[in-house]
């Protein structure tokens, strides 16, 4: 009895919640300026509170209801709102059957709106999930449709609904997308766009052709069921591809700062742009103006044969200071596979960070398979042993897939992921290691994560926006970058070293006239089995900012370029615009030592040099205090026995071995010295004359710096003589 009267009394309590929020709701006034202006604008700012003088305009374009054919609105209304011309603003049937599979799914989702009710939400409140939201919605649409007329509603709701890609109403998206006003839409064409907002993103004709298709097949066949379309007229429509023709003039204006800004903040304050600037809000962006000017100038847009983009942050408090994008798509929403500027990201800095590597670790540079996967290196060739800083800052493929197989996979995804990669649940291959991912990064995730590089290791996604006011100036939102720690600042710092390598001698050395402390990573995506390439990139950075540069297609169309090339010159192009003399301090956890060259060399082994390693046979390397070699050279101490093979050629004898260069040889024979060899570093072959019936050779062998610290060897040849044979046979 007692648990009938809880229940009760929360059903009570809950009962009384919803009818206060109802009857609130009802009282609220419509902002009748929200549902019928046909464009405004929105104020963005630099950072110097200047404002950003870029077109921020919103829907200037218009459609009357009149001027829309059946089909056209009966797409919209068979796929949103099948009873639209039968309800009061809301579908109650509906609603109990999205509330039963919320309950199922044990989440609420959006669902049952009528466009009534999605002409409410974006145009009177946010786009909240919550039980408040939807019940000031369901009131506001009852309201609404005592105020208007059916057709009037569905006209203010087909020109204020997103269609993506910057396109607010439909008389935009269908410039946009088929160069023609809304009113000479096919079928087809206003099928469409209908399967477009149900998730501009996931329907994407242009990013998601595939979802999009079946969506629109799936607005047609609902239109048929209704009734609305002839059979003939249905299949004629659902037989054609998409057909796009994308209007190529807003192209700059989806990739401005502003824009970016502004997309920003629709995301931030989940409400659409119209909405922004229709409440007077104002955005604060971190544009530094000489920045933006210097990329502007430095990309050239005009004189490339592809879509551009290239991004400026400033690492210390990850904010996008400059932005310059060229395509009919927006750029940053679109995923490009990284290429090799996934290296340092998803295979060095994890492999330093875990200490299964030093920057000078040799790594064997080979033809090589691992579990199944056979990469190759450009060109096909291979250089055996190189070391970790020369296979990174020249991009060789072979040493960066045998280094995620020592990190692992998973581990690797989960070093990269938290410097802001997304991975599909594909991605689980070696093809990693050189960029092969399903889908790939965007232009800023890709640029926030070098950031962590030069951060000391601390990562946080850069942002457009600083701060948001509303129309009195009070402050709505303000930016407050949360860092991550995640790579040690040591190993942040050999990353950069290793970096800075590739652009002194690697990938990015047309970087290396700036007069500036620049670390860099180039990469270039090639096109499956062709020599032509599809992407190509540079990533480079100072302590204090970090510019990431892109050469494309969206639309997969082939480019003449590679990451070292134009992309660098970019760069470069900026860079020497840029008053920039920041510096990278070394940590006090990095230490440099000296090692023995000659154990490197010969045995590929990381060695502390000895207090008796001579210097010349010394090399300075940098190390992290938390990851020091232990072992200590004695071989200029301790003579190492060496192997001498023999065999007799004629009247010769010839012996073979690995010469080392500190090491001195001397071949003798009677105590008479008939050959001398130091200072080589190879395999040598030494022939001497055999004089006698029995001759010794011996060798004797010593460090040359240090000639008490020797050895000795000896190889005795006996000469025979067999019946069959007519000349003489040594042998040893």
């Amino acid at each position: 009895m007692a648990i009938f009267f809880i229940v009760l009394a929360a059903l009570l309590a809950a009962g009384f919640y919803i009818s206060s929020i109802y009857v609130n709701a009802k009282a609220m006034a419509i902002d009748e300026n929200a549902l019928s202006s046909s464009f405004v604008n929105i104020e963005v700012y630099d950072n110097e509170n200047k404002p950003i003088k870029e077109d921020n305009e919103i829907n200037k374009q218009y459609v009357k209801i009149e001027n829309l054919t059946d089909n056209t609105k009966n797409a919209f209304i068979s796929i949103e709102d099948k009873n639209f011309y039968n309800h009061n603003g809301v579908n109650y049937k509906r609603m109990v059957k999205a509330l039963i599979n919320d309950i199922k799914a044990r989440k609420l989702k959006e669902g049952a709106s009528t466009i009534t009710q999605q002409l409410v939400k974006n145009t009177q409140l946010t786009s909240d999930k919550t039980i408040e939201r939807k019940i000031k919605e369901i009131a506001l649409a009852q309201k609404l449709e005592k105020r208007y007329s059916k057709d009037e509603i569905l006209e203010k709701y087909l020109n204020i609904i997103y269609f993506g890609n910057n396109c607010y109403g439909i008389e935009a998206a269908s410039n946009y997308y088929f160069s023609k006003s809304a009113k000479d839409l096919s079928a087809g064409e206003a099928a469409t766009l209908a399967a477009i907002i149900k998730s501009p993103a996931k329907y994407s004709p242009t990013k998601n052709a595939e979802n999009c298709l079946k969506r629109r097949n799936l607005v047609l066949s609902e239109m048929y069921k209704d009734q609305h379309i002839k059979t003939d007229e249905y299949n004629l429509a659902a037989s054609k591809p998409l057909s796009l023709k994308i209007n190529e003039k807003p192209k700059n204006k989806l990739n401005s700062y502003s824009q970016s800004a502004i997309d920003e903040a629709v995301s931030i304050l989940k409400i659409p742009a119209k909405t922004i600037a229709l409440r007077g809000y104002k955005i604060y962006t971190y544009q530094d103006s000489k920045k933006q000017e210097a990329l502007s100038s430095a990309i050239d847009i005009d004189n490339l044969n592809c879509n551009s983009a290239a991004i400026v942050i400033d690492n210390n408090n990850h904010a996008v200071q400059a932005y310059v994008g060229s395509s009919n798509y927006k750029i940053l929403d679109a995923k490009r596979q990284p290429g090799s500027c996934i290296k340092p990201v998803l295979v060095y800095a994890p492999a330093l960070n875990e200490d299964i590597i030093y920057p000078c670790t040799p790594l064997l540079d080979e033809k090589t398979t691992i579990s199944d996967y056979s990469p190759k290196n450009i060109g096909d060739i291979y250089r055996g042993y190189v070391s970790a800083r020369e296979a990174l800052s020249k991009s060789i493929n072979i040493p960066s897939v045998k280094v995620l197989s020592y990190v692992g996979i998973d581990k690797a995804k989960s070093y990269a992921e938290d410097m802001g990669f997304v991975f599909d649940e594909k991605d689980d291959s070696y093809s990693l290691a050189l960029g092969g991912m399903t889908y790939g990064v965007n232009l800023l995730q890709l640029a926030s994560s070098y950031s962590t590089f030069a951060n000391n290791g601390k990562f946080a996604s850069a942002k457009f926006v600083s701060f948001i006011t509303d129309k009195n100036n009070k402050l709505i939102y303000i930016n407050k970058p949360q860092e991550k720690q995640v790579l040690r600042e040591d190993v942040s710092y050999l990353i950069t070293d290793m970096l800075k390598t590739c652009v002194k001698s690697g990938t990015a050395k047309k970087l290396a006239s700036l007069n500036k402390e620049i670390a860099a990573k180039t990469g270039t995506v090639g096109k499956p089995n062709s020599e032509q390439n599809l992407d190509a990139w540079n990533v480079s950075y100072t302590k204090a900012q970090t510019v990431c540069v892109w050469l494309g297609n969206l639309d997969n169309t082939p480019i003449p370029y590679a990451g070292g090339n134009q992309p660098t010159e970019i760069a470069r192009n900026y860079f020497s615009q840029i008053e920039d003399n920041s510096h990278f301090t070394m940590p006090s956890s990095i230490v440099e030592k000296e090692i023995d060259a000659t154990e490197l060399y010969e045995n590929h082994r990381i060695i502390l040099a000895g207090s008796s390693t001579p210097e010349r046979y010394t090399q300075k390397e940098l190390f992290s205090r938390f990851n020091l070699p232990t072992d200590i050279s004695n071989k200029f101490t301790n003579m190492e026995k060496q192997s001498f093979k023999g065999k007799v050629i004629g009247s010769n004898a010839e012996i073979e071995f690995d010469a080392k260069n500190y090491i001195t040889y001397l071949f003798k024979s009677n105590g008479i010295t008939l050959k001398e060899i130091s200072g080589l570093n190879s395999k040598q072959k030494v022939i001497l004359p055999l004089k006698s019936q029995k001759q010794t050779i011996t060798i004797d062998y010593y460090i040359t710096i240090n000639p008490e610290v020797n050895a000795s060897e000896e190889i005795t040849f006996v000469k025979s003589k067999q019946a069959s044979q007519s000349k003489d046979k040594w042998f040893i």
